[in-house]
Parts: structure tokens; C-alpha cells; sequence
């Protein structure tokens, strides 16, 4: 059987993962309450009462679920026929903001790779603005109906040393939860790539799956 050396996009793929930072907040109390014969003169106009903090934002998911458990076994069979079911998650550098898993395998001359990240932001908004440039920066897709608060799909084709690979991705925003879902696939035989129905139905359903497990999972 002839060496079939993946191509370079296929195996390096994954991105490094982003660092978010939170930032705090220190109060500083107000001034002591003044003499009583001062009391009068003073609310005139000149003192306000004191305001209260900014409230904290309510967050609906306080962190990423596992996402190496997104999906069942036979989801990840269907979708990645040969894959080891369990995936491998990617090391995160805060584990609580962003969770990925990943699931690949070559059976046959089929090569398919799915991965499924969860991203936790402070708030609905910061998801929302999130959402909308991520959406702008991968034109040519739709939307998706009926997952979360708002979905969006696209599938591209590359060609690298004559061989194809078709690639879907999915983006979910879900409250202050993004949930992005790559899936991938190359025929090394032929050196063609599967049609572009089989990976955007199949990015979909993973999609499907993982932000029903996110609104299974913790709450804030």
C-alpha cells in the first residue's frame, strides 16, 4: 500500500488557544458622615447619596462544560467512522472560559476531523459582539435555525498537492456561551473531498448536540 502522508493543513490545524483576562473592580468608600449641625447645609445640592456598585452580570453559564462529552458514541461513529469515542481534549489555559475536543481518524482512504470548543464570556453581549465578527470574518455561509440564540454556518474547499479537503464550520451563541464546531473531510484515493451536504449536515448535527449538552450542564 502506498505512504499517505496527510497534508500539512490537516495536521496542524488546531490554533492556539486564546487567553482571556478578567479585570477587577475596587470600591472606595465615601466620605465619613458629617456632624449633625452640618447635616442641613450639605443637602442642599452638594452631596449625593452614595451610588451602589455596578451589579454584577448574570451570567446563564458560569463555565464550559466537557466538551469531550458533547457528543454521544454514536454521533462521533457516524461522523468520524474509526475515531477513538472518548476524543482527546486540548489542553486550555483556563479550563473554566474554554473547552476543546477533538476526534480524527483515517479509515479506509477516508480522513474526517471534528472538533467541538465551548468559550464562555462575561455576558449575553460580549457573546453577542463576539458572535457577529466571527460570523464576519467567515462570509459566504447562512444561518442556522433552531440552535441557540442565533447560528451560522459555511463550508469551504481547499486543494493543497492536488488533494481536497472540504471543511464546515458551525457557530452557536447561546447566552453568554459561543460553542464553534469544525468538521472536516478528504478521500486520499481519489483526492477528492466529500460533498459539501455530507460535512455541513454533519457540522450541524454535531453542533446540535453540543449546545443541547451545554444547556444540559452547569448553570450560573
Amino acid at each position: 500500500m502506498r505512504s499517505l502522508p496527510l497534508p500539512l493543513a490537516l495536521t496542524a490545524r488546531l490554533s492556539p488557544v486564546v487567553v482571556l483576562a478578567a479585570a477587577g473592580w475596587a470600591l472606595s468608600s465615601g466620605p465619613a458622615t458629617p456632624a449633625a449641625e452640618d447635616t442641613a447645609t450639605q443637602k442642599s445640592g452638594d452631596e449625593s447619596p452614595s451610588a451602589p456598585a455596578t451589579a454584577a452580570v448574570s451570567k446563564t453559564y458560569a463555565a464550559a462544560p466537557a466538551p469531550c462529552d458533547s457528543l454521544s458514541s454514536k454521533s462521533v461513529k457516524e461522523l468520524v467512522p474509526g475515531a477513538k469515542t472518548a476524543g482527546k481534549e486540548i489542553p486550555s489555559t483556563d479550563a473554566k472560559v474554554r473547552r476543546t475536543c477533538s476526534w480524527n481518524a483515517l479509515q479506509g482512504f477516508d480522513y474526517r476531523w471534528l472538533d467541538v470548543s465551548y468559550e464562555v464570556t462575561e455576558s449575553d453581549e460580549a457573546a453577542e459582539k463576539s458572535y457577529k465578527e466571527r460570523v464576519a470574518d467567515k462570509s459566504g455561509g447562512g444561518e442556522v435555525p433552531g440552535v441557540g440564540d442565533a447560528g451560522y454556518s459555511v463550508v469551504n474547499l481547499t486543494t493543497e498537492d492536488e488533494q481536497q479537503t472540504r471543511e464546515g464550520v458551525v457557530l452557536v451563541r447561546a447566552a453568554n456561551a459561543l460553542v464553534s464546531v469544525t468538521y472536516s473531510g478528504s478521500d486520499f484515493e481519489s483526492n477528492k473531498a466529500p460533498a459539501t451536504a455530507e460535512i455541513n449536515q454533519g457540522a450541524i448535527k454535531a453542533a446540535k448536540e453540543a449546545v443541547a449538552a451545554l444547556e444540559d450542564g452547569q448553570k450560573g
